[in-house]
């Protein structure tokens, strides 16, 4: 058996269990990025996230953690290894997105005259 920073694989797949058990119970079954919701059947699409990447910070609150889905739970890991790739700076539960500045209807009353 391979171990791990909880030993066994099979101990970390215990403690994994136990916490996820504990965030199905406290949060809705809903990614808290994009918003898809779940239900039983297709429950195993969702994950927990721990929200500073240290997965034996656990408190039973469950305010180290949040559900998202695996396509949002990947691109989450994702930037960390873009940040290895191109050096720049991201932080734990830190979103880089940058809002949309160019409002392509900002002058559509004057356009509708002509």
């Amino acid at each position: 058996m391979s171990s791990d920073r909880f030993g066994t694989s099979a101990n970390y797949k215990s403690k994994e269990q136990g916490y996820r058990d504990r965030a199905l119970k406290l949060f809705p079954w809903i990614c808290g990025r994009c918003a898809r919701e779940f239900v039983y059947s297709n429950l195993k699409e969702l994950t927990v996230h721990h929200i500073d990447h240290d997965h034996t910070n656990n408190p039973q609150d469950g305010s180290n953690w949040e559900l998202l889905c695996i396509y949002c739970h990947d691109n989450e890991h994702a930037k960390y290894t873009d940040q290895e790739q191109y050096t720049r700076e991201v932080k734990a539960g830190e979103d880089n997105h940058q809002a949309a500045t160019h409002n392509p209807f900002a002058d559509l009353k004057s356009m509708l005259k002509k």
